[in-house]
């Protein structure tokens, strides 16, 4: 009979032992997975700075900061039309810079940028913009006439030009590529070999080497994962707005 009632007393224990200590190990074992779950984060590029204030979230304070981001400035497209670069905060865009006189260099940027474009051209969320850095020289009618064969119009692309904007300072500044004159031939223009993408805040969030074979399939997925962040950020967006 003792060893029955010590057995029962020790199955007790064990019992309210679990009771006590299940929930708790629960709670650490979904805290760690739920950690190891967190969803993949682009990286902002350009300078940034601490605002000064403070905003709360899940009841933790966080220093809101500043980030580097692209101004909103008026294009002309293949077309003729004004266009708004960028103004419409629920896409994210793909940015690179070319010329047509540039006969290889510029002409194999679009033609890769096309094989992204063609892949992804079903999203009405990611455009694509390929700017010339030759304004004087690149008028709308040879912008039209460089595009053909791209069918750029289903792919949500646009071929950009301002003769009213410094396209070199403004690639160099707010692009964070490079553009400048050629300090051997005036004629010829020097522009980065990167594609830039950027998302709904025209925060830059990505680099893209055309002189990396890898870097084109990086910039199809990293799309894919902004496009995720886009999505999980509508509510933020929302409750901002009211």
């Amino acid at each position: 009979m003792q060893n029955t009632s010590r057995k029962k007393g020790i199955s007790t224990l064990i019992i309210l032992a679990m009771v006590l200590l299940l929930p708790g190990f629960l709670y650490v074992l979904v805290n760690r997975m739920g950690a190891s779950n967190t969803y993949v984060k682009l990286p902002i590029y350009g300078e940034k700075v601490l605002s000064g204030t403070v905003s709360r979230k899940m009841g933790r304070e966080f220093k809101d900061t500043l980030f580097h981001q692209v101004p909103v400035i008026q294009f002309t497209d293949m077309n003729g039309k004004t266009v708004n670069f960028i103004d419409n905060d629920s896409t994210i865009s793909v940015v690179h810079l070319f010329y047509t006189k540039d006969k290889s260099f510029s002409r194999t940027m679009i033609n890769r940028l096309n094989a992204v474009a063609t892949n992804l051209k079903r999203n009405p969320k990611v455009r694509f913009y390929s700017i010339s850095v030759d304004s004087n020289s690149d008028t709308p009618e040879i912008l039209k006439i460089y595009a053909q064969g791209y069918r750029s119009e289903e792919k949500n692309w646009s071929f950009l030009t301002s003769p009213s904007v410094d396209i070199l300072k403004f690639a160099r500044e707010e692009l964070l590529l490079d553009a400048m004159v050629d300090t051997q031939d005036s004629s010829k223009l020097i522009i980065g070999s990167s594609y830039v993408l950027l998302d709904s805040q025209r925060r830059i969030r990505g680099f893209y080497d055309l002189n990396l074979t890898t870097e084109l399939e990086r910039l199809e997925e990293e799309v894919k994962v902004q496009l995720v962040e886009e999505f999980r950020n509508i509510p933020t967006k929302v409750e901002k707005r009211d």
